[in-house]
């Protein structure tokens, strides 16, 4: 499979992944930023954010709460969505409305997704990879597409394509592999 999915250690456990392109998330915040937001950082504390349920922006929001009770601050809240179409601006419910009607002061807000709700991503990023998925059972054909990503890089190609779809060049990452057993 090869998709916008992030790669990380739970997911690895069903999977292997190849990574070949850094993606830089963020935070859409509501239209003149009122709440200051700069991030997923001690910046929500006491904001409400809108996200999608399994979106990897879930538990890092979810980590601020402590962190947010231990500068003294009031806990960030969340309002989970079932899919992700309702991110879509055009959809009458899902974050994004709710952003634009100014009940959650954040949601999801990574590159390339629509910024009609707010004020569009913002400040400290978090940093995952994208990724190609492999059954656990064929090492054999993941190892080949790692190469085959190798020579693409190797080829100049990976960068073009990033200069080409107008992407940060800050996106450009060595192929490596993620699995869990």
């Amino acid at each position: 499979m090869i998709s916008d999915i992030y790669a990380t250690e739970e997911r690895a456990k069903a999977a292997d992944f190849i990574t070949y392109s850094k993606v830089f998330d963020g935070v859409l915040v509501a239209k003149g930023n009122p709440k200051k937001i700069d991030g997923i950082n001690l910046s929500m504390c006491g904001s409400a954010a809108a996200e999608n349920t399994g979106f990897v922006e879930v538990p890092l929001v979810q980590a601020l709460v402590p962190q947010c009770k231990t500068a003294g601050k009031p806990e960030p809240t969340m309002q989970l969505y079932d899919n992700n179409a309702k991110l879509h601006p055009g959809h009458s419910r899902g974050p994004r409305r709710h952003l634009r009607q100014r009940r959650q002061h954040s949601g999801s807000g990574g590159e390339g997704q629509s910024r009609q709700a707010g004020e569009g991503a913002r400040g400290d990023h978090s940093l995952f990879g994208l990724v190609i998925a492999v059954p656990k059972d064929k090492p054999e054909f993941r190892d080949a597409v790692m190469a085959a990503l190798i020579e693409i890089q190797k080829a100049g190609i990976h960068k073009e394509l990033l200069k080409k779809w107008e992407l940060d060049p800050n996106n450009f990452k060595e192929p490596d592999i993620l699995s869990v057993k």
